[in-house]
Parts: structure tokens; C-alpha cells; sequence
């Protein structure tokens, strides 16, 4: 079933890395105080970001 949109589509590390144009310690000092949003969890040693809250 095709029902993924663009809201749903969650985005890893390095893709919210390269379309923030963030460092990775700026990106989760930014998720800490609250001006970027926080990461999903996928799995135990996984997580991602919602491509909505990130565009």
C-alpha cells in the first residue's frame, strides 16, 4: 500500500544534516533548547526526524 506522503516520511541523521545545513552537535544543542524539532525513535538504535517538521 502507497499511503506514505510527505508528512509521514520519516528522515535520518545525514538527510536532516544536509537540508539543515547544521552540524551535528548544533543540530542536537538546537532539539535540547527547543528550536529544532526532536527525532522519532524507529527502533532501539534508530531514530529519525518527520520530513513535515523539518521542511
Amino acid at each position: 500500500m502507497q499511503g506514505d506522503t510527505d508528512a509521514d516520511r520519516l528522515l535520518r541523521l545525514k538527510t536532516v544534516l544536509d537540508r539543515s545545513g547544521l552540524s551535528r552537535s548544533t543540530l542536537y544543542r538546537k532539539m535540547q533548547d527547543g528550536s529544532f524539532p526532536p527525532s522519532v525513535k524507529i527502533s532501539t538504535r534508530c531514530a529519525g526526524w518527520r520530513e513535515a517538521a523539518v521542511a
